[in-house]
């Protein structure tokens, strides 16, 4: 399948981008001796990132997928799900949280047995929350591993960032932490990028959408604006076509109406902005376009299977 063109509708990938974010990040930085083996991702739901800053190391993915990752790889698992890095695949992994581990700042950790010479293996890892705010279906048909390397001769760019990446994983140099975090978020990015350049893998509909200016240009709006309240019509007129061609062209895109595409674009929002921004549910409400506090919990409860008041404790009890 040939790449869409991204110069007739530019916005579609901003605006994936513009959502993006890591939330709760926690890094740490691995150094072990071989043979090793270490086990991460059992935290459900959380995408993890590693860069090699020395390798050889080999991956073993949550489908027991094997890949053979050198110095100056990078890689980004959207999904998360347990998996392990190993010096080989015949060497047993032990739970990351069996090795001592020292803080070197807030959110980045180091992990270095006593035992471990100065050419072990040298991996850079985070744990986060992976975020693409409205554009959240998307990671669903994300797969289950993201290597970089797959995109250095489309984006030349990349590469002194993992060269960077690779002298501050070696060298700690003072504030060699929160460089790295840094970086770490902007390459992952671009392994997104990558992949929405690239076709967005089984995501037709989103292919056929970077590929139709005109379809394109109706989404960023319903994405820039999920408060206001849309009909048809209006659609229609954004894509410049008939209301009937659109809703037919919409619901062959996106497999939904636009009108339904518009609620579960508000209730992906209101999930983000309720558990993970803290905002009171009459706020978010207002922010979404409902006249009525229960309205929006009526339409909550019948796309998230719970009223926002449950997320909302749930939030508070994780604080906790």
């Amino acid at each position: 399948m040939a790449a869409p063109d991204l110069d007739a509708a530019p916005d579609l990938a901003s605006e994936l981008l513009l959502g993006m974010r890591l939330v709760g990040v926690q890094y740490r930085r691995i150094e072990l001796a071989p043979p090793f083996g270490i086990r991460l991702g059992h935290a459900p739901g959380r995408a993890h990132f590693h860069f090699i800053g020395r390798g050889p190391v080999v991956l073993r993915s949550a489908s027991k997928t094997l890949y053979r990752l050198h110095t100056g790889d990078a890689l980004l698992l959207p999904h998360g799900g347990e998996h392990e890095l190993l010096s080989a695949p015949d060497v047993p992994s032990e739970d990351v949280q069996a090795f001592e581990s020292v803080n070197l700042c807030e959110t980045v950790c180091a992990i270095k047995p006593s035992s471990s010479p100065t050419d072990g293996a040298l991996v850079f890892s985070g744990c986060m929350e992976f975020e693409l705010g409205g554009m959240q279906m998307l990671v669903a048909s994300m797969p289950e591993v993201m290597l970089v390397g797959t995109l250095l001769e489309r984006y030349p760019e990349i590469r002194p960032m993992l060269d960077a990446m690779e002298r501050e994983t070696c060298t700690r140099r003072a504030g060699f932490a929160g460089i790295l975090a840094r970086l770490a978020d902007v390459v992952s990015a671009f392994i997104v990028r990558g992949w929405v350049e690239c076709g967005c893998g089984s995501a037709t509909g989103w292919v056929e959408a970077l590929r139709d200016p005109r379809l394109g240009k109706v989404i960023v709006a319903l994405h820039r604006d999920p408060g206001r309240a849309w009909t048809v019509a209006e659609l229609a007129a954004q894509m410049g076509s008939s209301r009937s061609v659109f809703a037919e062209r919409f619901l062959a895109v996106t497999g939904m109406t636009p009108l339904r595409y518009l609620t579960e674009l508000r209730m992906q929002l209101a999930v983000q902005w309720i558990e993970r921004e803290k905002q009171p549910i009459e706020t978010v409400a207002y922010r979404l376009g409902y006249g009525s506090l229960a309205a929006f919990s009526r339409a909550f409860k019948r796309v998230v299977g719970q009223p926002p008041g449950a997320l909302r404790g749930r939030a508070v009890a994780e604080r906790v």
